[in-house]
This record gives structure tokens, C-alpha cells and sequence, in this order.
């Protein structure tokens, strides 16, 4: 049967009907991991460059003006306004991966729904602004993306409970949307706060979390849907999840040691309450846990020949990778460049630790003989 040129790709196994995933789907999904992973590179570079306050307000540049003066703000300016510019080019991807993914799991139905939602959300945003500024509310900026996001989430609530094929790939593209909405709020106070590190630092795990959520996209889209069960023995996948607690633990450390360290986004925000030097061990220590059960999970998966083997490989290069980084910026006194392909490394790591616990367990009926043992 002739495929229309729109839906060049083969079809994808779903419960009651097949979805078609198109090639446009593809190509914006992995743009979209790019830009999530890119985005962790810029954030990166405003910190290290000390141009965290380059624009002193948001979501202005400035008070009077949405990008940065060169003559005034200089290069700072213009690499924060630079990481303002990515944020757009994300929020823009994550829309067009959710209208294509609500194109393919319900037609036009959902597509339309939600364009109405978008248009309300806008109406009801400009209408918050506008009282807010009438009644000379501070946050009035803040006021407006707080309707907006509020817009969005009621759209997903909506369209998720009208979704009944492949909900999966709708709940994953709608909550990377949502993500992105909600990192800009969270950038924004960034600044307003004057680079408080724990709000810098839950900026950028939440971006390291979004990269997490648009490479387990990628992975479903070719992923068969419906029950699935266990694919590996059962201390294995207890294994992996201890693995993933001292991911989770190596990353937090890492956010408070950076936190505190030199690079803290501005020449004039000084670090106080944590001693980066002690942290910086502290850090180090689940890092070496962390590759130690790699290691050892690489060698069983392939000595067992488990589903997960080829990820783990993948993830023990980055892993390895990213110790020698971290044991040779520690020593170097902590250049820039190291610190920033530190942190693009500790997001690759947690996607590629996502993909892993997905190889976990197969569809329900796939032969495999490790899944009982």
C-alpha cells in the first residue's frame, strides 16, 4: 500500500491502531535533544564567563530594552542574551515535537485543541500583565509566565485525557514543553535573586532532567507500546538502581561544589556557607562509587548477554570520561573550559543511564532467556 509523502516512515506498532512516525517527528525529536544538551553548554558558558548578570533584568535585557546595549552591558550582555535566544529555540522545538506527536496519535482532533488552549493561554497571560502593570505589581512579568504555564498544564491535563494510543510519547512531548516553560520562570528568578546558587543549581538540574526526558522520547518512538516485563535478573535491575542513586547523588554534589567554587556566574556574587574544597572531595567520592557499579554492571550484562550491554558500554566511556575530567580540573585549578565539558558530560552520563533502565524490560511475549532467571 503507497505511503503518503507526509509519513514517509514506517509505522511504528501501537495497541489499537498503528501511529505512523513520521520523519519530520524524528528529525525535530533529536533536534530537541541537541538543543536540551546545547542549552546546558550556554548555561554553562554564562556561568564560567561570569555572565550571569550580563542582563540585569527578565525578561528584558534591560529595564528599557529586550537586548543587551553592547556599548553598556559588552560581551557579558551578550552571552547571557545568547542563552535567552537558546531557551526560544527549545521552547520552540519542544512545541513542534508535541504537535507533531499529538498529530500522530489523534490526527488534527488534539492538534486543535491544543492550538486553542495556546491562544487562550496567550490572551489570558497579556491580560495578567496588563492589571498587574495597572496596579504596579513588581512581578508582573512573573505574573504573566506563571498564567502562561498555567494555560499549558491545563492544556495537558486536557489533551492527555482525551489521549488513547500511544500515550506515552503525548506525556513525554507535553511535560518537555511544560519543562522548558517552567526553566525560563526559574531563569528568571535566577537573575532577580542575583545569582542565588541554589536556584542557579536547581536551573541547571532541571535542565539535566529535561535532556534525561527528550532522550527516553527518542527512545519510545521506536519502542513497542503496552505491557512490559522484566528482561534481566532481578539483582541486576536492583543493581541498576542503586547505580542510579549514586548518579543521582554524584550530580547533586557536583551542583553544590560548582555552587561554591569560584565560578559563581558574576565577578561581584560571592559563595558563602560551603566549603568548596571540602565539597569537592565529598563530590568525588560517589563519582568513584558510581563507576565502580558501572563497571561492574558492563561486565555482568555482557558476560550474560543482557538487553542493556551496548548502553552500559556507552555510559562507562562517559563515566570514565567524565572522572578524568573532574580529577584533572580539581587539579588544574579549575579551568573553565574543563568545568563547562564537565557539566555537558554529566548530562550525556544521565541520558545515557536513562536509556539503560529502559533496556530493563521488554514487551510482554518477546523471548528472552534472562528474563526468568
Amino acid at each position: 500500500m503507497p505511503v503518503s509523502s507526509a509519513t514517509t516512515e514506517s509505522p511504528t506498532p501501537a495497541g489499537p491502531r498503528d501511529v505512523v512516525i513520521a520523519r519530520p517527528l524524528r528529525v525535530l525529536a533529536w533536534l530537541s535533544f541537541l538543543a536540551e544538551v546545547l542549552i546546558i553548554g550556554t548555561g554553562g558558558a554564562v556561568r564560567l564567563t561570569g555572565s550571569g548578570l550580563g542582563c540585569s533584568d527578565w525578561p528584558l535585557c534591560t529595564p528599557e530594552s529586550l537586548v543587551p546595549i553592547l556599548e553598556v552591558q559588552g560581551i557579558h550582555g551578550a552571552i547571557e542574551f545568547g542563552n535567552r535566544t537558546m531557551t526560544g529555540l527549545v521552547g520552540l522545538l519542544a512545541l513542534g515535537v508535541l504537535m507533531l506527536t499529538l498529530h500522530a496519535v489523534s490526527g488534527r482532533r488534539l492538534v486543535v485543541r491544543a492550538v486553542w488552549f495556546a491562544v487562550g493561554g496567550i490572551v489570558l497571560a497579556i491580560g495578567v500583565y496588563i492589571a498587574a502593570s495597572a496596579l504596579s505589581v513588581v512581578a508582573s512579568a512573573a505574573l504573566m509566565s506563571a498564567a502562561l504555564l498555567f494555560a499549558v498544564l491545563v492544556g495537558m491535563v486536557d489533551s492527555l485525557r482525551r489521549t488513547t494510543v500511544r500515550r506515552d510519547l503525548a506525556v513525554l512531548a507535553w511535560l518537555v514543553l511544560v519543562g522548558v516553560m517552567a526553566q525560563a520562570v526559574v531563569g528568571g528568578f535566577a537573575v532577580i535573586s542575583e545569582l542565588n546558587p541554589f536556584i542557579v543549581g536547581f536551573h541547571y538540574a532541571s535542565s539535566l532532567l529535561l535532556v534525561c526526558v527528550t532522550a527516553l522520547f527518542l527512545v519510545r518512538l521506536d519502542a513497542v507500546p503496552g505491557p512490559r516485563e522484566r528482561a534481566v535478573p532481578v539483582w541486576f535491575a536492583a543493581l541498576t538502581h542503586i547505580t542510579g542513586l549514586a548518579l543521582v547523588l554524584t550530580i547533586l554534589f557536583g551542583v553544590l561544589t560548582t555552587g561554591s567554587g569560584p565560578h559563581s556566574g558574576d565577578v561581584n556574587i560571592k559563595r558563602e556557607g560551603f566549603d568548596a574544597s571540602i565539597l569537592a572531595h565529598v563530590h568525588s567520592w560517589p563519582g568513584y562509587v558510581l563507576a565502580a557499579l558501572v563497571l561492574a554492571l558492563a561486565i555482568s550484562a555482557w558476560l550474560l548477554a543482557l538487553p542493556p550491554r551496548r548502553w552500559l558500554l556507552v555510559l562507562i566511556i562517559a563515566i570514565l570520561v567524565q572522572v578524568a575530567v573532574g580529577v584533572l580540573q580539581a587539579r588544574t585549578g579549575l579551568p573553565p573550559v574543563l568545568v563547562g565539558v564537565h557539566m555537558l558530560l554529566a548530562s550525556l552520563s544521565a541520558a545515557a543511564y536513562t536509556v539503560v533502565v529502559t533496556k530493563l524490560k521488554k514487551p510482554v511475549g518477546t523471548t528472552n532467556p534472562c528474563a526468568g532467571a
